[in-house]
């Protein structure tokens, strides 16, 4: 019979870098938070000096938290950021791939496939799964050396089965992220390194537009999730008891990809 895990969610001793995490309301910042709260040790990331407020709140909480700032589009920046990580606390057990940015939410929002720019097309693809292979491809090392590792990759149901107007670029990005977890999954399976993703939905943060509040209320379960919501579930799998939940896809949508509700124009 299999031997049952062990304090399964249990973090603590474990080292967790979540990109994208310097916003105060945002997924990677909730992310961190609980890692933190489950035992992590936790490298908190973004590209302004906002990631050391960050760090510092969760210090002010009893985590143990550091930050450093990068531009994940860049390969070098990316390796920093995971060495900066292990110089820190030693080793690296969990990356939470959060870093991304759907373009209805920046000024240059791109038109349909038609007459996207070459500029905004490669802008959305590095912006969105460049960042999350550079930093899976400089962890991966350690991870498989030491024979343990969590890859949580955060994608979008606008990658799966949902899509709305005018955000080529982004749909693509996250559905090709879906197939790199995949990938990931098969090729470092006998080394102890499990690669998910999850699909969050309609999140209610600080950057959720209006027309994103009418659809998320027009879900099947009537609103839109709490980043707090999101990161229960990536924290399920970065935990050591998902040791055999590995390349997987879990949706956090408040079934809206089953139902095919898209945002409100």
């Amino acid at each position: 019979m299999p031997t049952a895990v062990p304090n399964a969610f249990d973090l603590t001793g474990q080292v967790a870098l979540v990109t994208g995490s310097s916003s105060e309301l945002g997924i990677g910042f909730a992310s961190a938070r609980l890692l933190g709260q489950f035992g992590a040790s936790v490298m908190v990331t973004g590209t302004t000096e906002r990631a050391a407020e960050r760090a510092r709140e969760l210090q002010s909480e009893g985590i143990a938290a550091r930050s450093h700032v990068a531009d994940l589009m860049d390969p070098e920046a990316a390796r920093g950021l995971v060495e900066a990580t292990e110089a820190a606390f030693g080793r690296l057990d969990i990356v939470v791939n959060n870093a991304g940015l759907a373009s209805v939410h920046i000024p240059e929002r791109p038109n349909p496939l038609m007459v996207m720019s070459d500029e905004e097309w490669r802008l959305a693809l590095r912006r969105n799964v460049d960042s999350a292979f550079f930093v899976t491809r400089a962890a991966l090392p350690g991870m498989v050396e030491r024979g343990y590792g969590r890859i949580v990759n955060v994608a979008s149901t606008a990658g799966i089965l949902t899509a709305y107007t005018g955000d080529v670029g982004y749909h693509t990005a996250k559905a090709a992220m879906l197939g790199m977890t995949r990938s990931v999954a098969v090729d470092y399976a006998r080394n102890g390194v499990t690669a998910n993703v999850v699909v969050p939905g309609w999140i209610a943060t600080a950057a959720q537009l209006p027309s994103e509040v009418v659809a998320g209320n027009a879900t099947p379960i009537g609103r839109s999730a709490t980043a707090a919501e999101v990161a229960a579930g990536i924290a399920f799998l970065a935990a050591p008891g998902a040791s055999y939940v590995t390349g997987t896809t879990l949706a956090i949508d408040g079934a809206n990809s089953i139902a095919g509700a898209t945002a409100a124009e």
